[in-house]
């Protein structure tokens, strides 16, 4: 059987000095990112850009939600996936956050694209569901605590073969620390377990950033 590479901070970076080259916008919003001190772990990753781009082009999709702004790293890398006629729907309920994402929406050209909502993530998709709203893709990347009623939310939001996809997943490696028990790890370690004897879906880990979950809905 083969092994799994353990990607070193040097491998990371011939990897993204190798892939797809992202744009001004993009490497301005990392740059900024890096100025905000521990909350910068918001933030995907390059190599987590690359992917959410590449499965956006092959998959055809059209319409996502993005559950958690931040800057909108996340949510500018989407944006420029889709196609001209596409539409991001992305949530958020801090409101100066949600302001600087924008503001980067709009000096990437992408505000046509992009609608920012600001509030309860959970009510929004409350009634996304109750307008019949659908997505071709939602994304997850916001508090914890609530990963599973947005996971269970996101089910009624897509048709069959339509994505859902979680950052996060490993937890910097500490799902697999046993001794690790505090309430986010643990968490995370039943939401993964509740994702994968889930029959409604078929999921993959995929191990880029802090973990993606990518989900099929059957």
């Amino acid at each position: 059987m083969g092994s799994n590479l353990v990607i070193t901070k040097e491998i990371e970076n011939y990897i993204n000095n190798h892939s797809l080259e992202l744009t001004t916008v993009q490497k301005e919003i990392i740059s900024y990112n890096n100025t905000l001190g521990d909350i910068k772990r918001m933030q995907i990753s390059v190599s987590q850009c690359h992917f959410l781009h590449l499965i956006i082009k092959i998959s055809n999709i059209k319409k996502i939600l993005e559950i958690g702004t931040f800057t909108g790293l996340s949510g500018l890398t989407m944006s420029l996936s889709l196609p001209s006629d596409g539409k991001l729907v992305t949530l958020d309920k801090n409101a100066e956050r949600n302001k600087i994402a924008s503001n980067f929406f709009k000096k990437a050209k992408q505000e046509n694209k992009v609608k920012t909502i600001i509030g309860p993530a959970l009510e929004s998709i409350s009634n996304f569901k109750k307008r019949e709203q659908k997505f071709d893709l939602v994304f997850i990347d916001a508090d914890k605590e609530n990963y599973k009623n947005y996971y269970e939310k996101s089910l009624d939001l897509i048709e069959k073969n339509g994505l859902i996809i979680v950052d996060n997943v490993l937890w910097h490696g500490e799902v697999v620390d046993t001794k690790k028990r505090d309430k986010l790890t643990t968490v995370i370690k039943e939401f993964n377990i509740y994702v994968n004897k889930d029959k409604r879906t078929e999921n993959l880990i995929i191990p880029v950033g802090d973990g993606l979950t990518v989900c099929r809905k059957l």
